[in-house]
């Protein structure tokens, strides 16, 4: 019984779909049915020609099957991307005869006749090419055909066994022309793919894969983002921190100033992230990149993703300062990315930071700012939770992460876009202030989970030596509200001792 019972080995087929391998742990599971289900536009014609192209590079035999589009608009579509067909068979429906006058007449073509001539027709051909991959697009014209939910089922599952008996893998295209789904279809397959198109943001339409069902198969649930380009589909799997950990020094590193390190407990801890919070002008960016700056120094490697501000006005300011770093841009040790928000989902966002991490070796990523990652994409589900995870995967990979978040206002309390608390592993807030008739500049640092940080409040300013910090305020009281009162003979930056 046991020998009898012994389960066979299960071999995958590769979609040809960048990313959609890796959600599916491998690919599709050879010779079976699989439902592609999306509205029009969303990417499923696409999808099933990148699986055929796919099998053509490997060697196999496809065969795609067309209801709704003549094959010349089926070769034009793939033009459009690059692609020749050849090699690939095309069984037409949509001919010139089908759409005479004579075949119009419901008499001498009713739907059973219809019905059964294309599904002798479609088994015909399949049976005459041997093909090991079919794409069969699209369902609802059978759908039509068969009249009636009996029927239809009916004739899916007399498809189903026969492609079994020819060892074939076949996607099956669903316009989703039912409401509310089709679960006859979701029953009888193999497994089943979602696709999404978000139409109601700014930009481009944002686009979601699912994959509903997989029997089998342990694949990764969830939404995911994929973008649909020239060139085809590309799946952004959905990002899970604690598949991608590895070793890394837990030894603290210099940020390239010998008091900001003091105030930090001992300077900045490797897979850690830090939040600049303050309003704007304050220094924020900055002090991002004297720390990027000695990380280079050091031989690390640095990325940049920058929202709001361009990488011009980035370089200038920086050269102005005394940080120029144009150097380790030449060298490429600085990746510098301007991140347009309305033109990318959260997912692409995140493949982008992994792909500065483990293909191009970054070892500090700044991102600037929160703010715009926030409100630019307000389409994308879970924002937040995407950013914890990519965070989490950061400090995994044991990468120093500089977050900068723009508050609101010049001085007193100033409210937070997002959840301080839950989203930092430490914290500096920039401040101004005023005194003496000036608008000054404060730092603090507000929490620390790495070290022991100081609690003291000190003033810091720019200048053409790039950052510097000063003693304690220790005789100002209300330095944080905007409006100290000065208590005492500390000296500020620029003052002569008497």
């Amino acid at each position: 019984m046991s020998q009898a019972t012994a389960p066979l080995p299960q071999h995958f087929e590769p979609t040809g779909v960048p990313g959609l391998d890796e959600v599916m742990e491998g690919g599709l599971p050879a010779g079976h049915l699989y439902l592609v289900e999306g509205t029009p536009g969303a990417g499923k014609t696409t999808l099933g020609l990148q699986f055929l192209l796919q099998g053509r590079a490997l060697g196999q035999r496809g065969l795609y099957v067309t209801l709704s589009e003549t094959s010349g608009e089926l070769r034009q579509g793939a033009l459009s991307h690059g692609w020749e067909l050849e090699d690939i068979e095309i069984f037409d429906l949509v001919s010139d005869e089908g759409l005479s006058a004579e075949a119009e007449q419901s008499i001498l073509q009713p739907s059973d006749f219809e019905l059964g001539e294309t599904i002798r027709g479609v088994m015909a051909l399949v049976e005459r090419v041997r093909p090991e991959r079919v794409v069969f697009d699209s369902l609802s014209e059978l759908r039509l055909l068969s009249q009636n939910p009996l029927r239809y089922r009916r004739q899916i599952l007399a498809l189903k066994r026969f492609f079994l008996t020819q060892r074939c893998t076949v996607l099956m295209l669903d316009d989703k022309s039912t409401s509310g789904g089709d679960m006859h279809l979701h029953s009888i397959a193999h497994g089943v793919i979602h696709l999404e198109q978000n139409t109601g943001t700014y930009g481009p339409d944002k686009r979601r894969l699912r994959v509903v069902k997989l029997r089998g198969v342990k694949f990764r649930e969830g939404e995911h983002d994929f973008k649909l380009d020239r060139g085809g589909l590309q799946v952004f799997p959905r990002l899970v921190a604690n598949e991608h950990g590895r070793e890394h020094s837990s030894e603290p590193v210099s940020s390239g100033n010998a008091e900001l390190d003091r105030l930090l407990g001992g300077g900045l801890m490797p897979g850690s992230n830090y939040l600049f919070a303050g309003p704007a002008g304050v220094g924020k960016t900055t002090t991002a990149v004297c720390c990027a700056r000695a990380d280079m120094q050091r031989g690390g490697k640095a990325a940049f993703f920058l929202f709001d501000e361009g990488i011009k006005t980035l370089l200038t300011r920086s050269r102005a300062l005394g940080l120029d770093v144009d150097q380790y841009l030449a060298e490429g040790r600085l990746l510098l990315h301007t991140v347009d928000p309305a033109e990318i989902s959260a997912g692409h966002f995140s493949h982008h930071v992994r792909d500065a991490v483990e293909r191009q070796g970054v070892t500090t990523v700044v991102i600037d700012t929160l703010n715009a990652y926030l409100i630019a994409m307000p389409g994308s589900n879970f924002l937040m939770l995407q950013m914890h995870e990519l965070l989490t995967y950061l400090n995994l990979q044991g990468i120093t992460t500089l977050l900068v978040l723009s508050q609101h206002g010049l001085s007193g309390e100033a409210p937070n876009d997002v959840d301080l608390s839950y989203l930092s592993d430490s914290m500096l807030q920039f401040r101004y202030f005023e005194a003496r008739g000036q608008l000054l500049k404060a730092m603090s640092v507000v929490k620390s989970r790495a070290s022991a940080h100081a609690s003291t409040i000190h003033q810091f300013r720019l200048g053409a030596n790039g950052l510097e910090v000063g003693e304690a305020l220790t005789d100002f009281e209300g330095v944080m509200t905007g409006v100290p009162r000065y208590r005492g003979q500390t000296l500020l930056l620029g003052d002569v001792a008497g």
